[in-house]
């Protein structure tokens, strides 16, 4: 019984998949170009506020007598 239900699961997969309209290749380079950017740009940004809350940190530690 369950290896009926897994073979008609699998025909339901490749039916479905069949009907999928997929990217095309301009579409889909221009996509992960974008991703790519922004993947780039907030780990800069980031990166860049994590650095300036930990001298900010520092600062105010070393002020007020902490480490």
């Amino acid at each position: 019984m369950a290896i009926k239900n897994a073979v008609q699961f699998i025909k339901e997969v490749r039916g479905e998949l069949s009907r999928v309209e997929w990217p095309k290749f301009n579409e889909f380079a221009g996509s992960t170009l974008v991703v790519l950017f922004l993947v780039c740009f907030f780990s800069i940004y980031l990166g860049l506020v994590d650095l300036g809350l930990s001298k900010l940190a520092k600062y105010i530690f070393t002020l007020y007598g902490g480490y």
